[in-house]
């Protein structure tokens, strides 16, 4: 994995092999920043990062000067890995392990963009979106990303804007 832009630019970083994660490849990845650079000033926004896997999303957001981003996910050792590198980095990230949908069910906080990677074809995808929104979690003018395969369709969702596609790589997002 490797950060594509802000401050550690370019810089290269392996995960442990017991971390289970399928990482958004680099080219969805700068895609997803490029759409949300369009729209945001990274610089100062909070971020919720779920099933965060080995951290490269929450990573990207705090080298762009993210001022908080919250990384959850089930498997300790991704946790772990994930405060371990922010740590190294002094970056403003914090992960927790909890399962996304206990987490979304218990609002702590509310963000300008939340991004949800969970494992493709995942029962229970399709309510992520509605937990997000019921519970208020997104700021008025933030944005929820989805990832999610092909088969996946959340455009029936009352706050969808769009899907983009890249490869075998699918975001939809919402807004208010």
């Amino acid at each position: 994995m490797r950060i594509i832009r802000g401050k550690f630019k370019g810089r290269r970083i392996t995960a442990p092999k017991v971390i289970k994660a399928r990482p958004t490849t680099d080219f969805a990845k700068e895609s997803l920043f490029n759409i949300l650079g369009n729209h945001y000033d990274f610089e100062g926004l909070e971020i919720l990062d779920l099933f965060a896997g080995i951290g490269s999303i929450s990573l990207e957001f705090a080298s762009r000067g993210a001022k908080k981003v919250d990384s959850i996910d089930i498997a300790f050792q991704s946790v772990k890995f994930i405060n371990k590198i922010a740590g190294e980095m002094e970056l403003p990230i914090r992960a927790y392990k909890n399962n996304a949908f206990t987490h979304l069910s218990k609002p702590y906080s509310s963000y300008d963009i939340i991004f949800a990677d969970p494992p493709y074809g995942m029962e229970g995808l399709d309510k992520i979106p509605a937990l997000i929104f019921e519970h208020k979690l997104l700021k008025e003018n933030g944005t929820l990303v989805v990832e999610h395969d092909k088969r996946t369709d959340l455009s029936q969702h009352e706050n969808y804007v769009q899907t983009k596609s890249y490869g075998k790589v699918n975001f939809s997002f919402f807004e208010y």
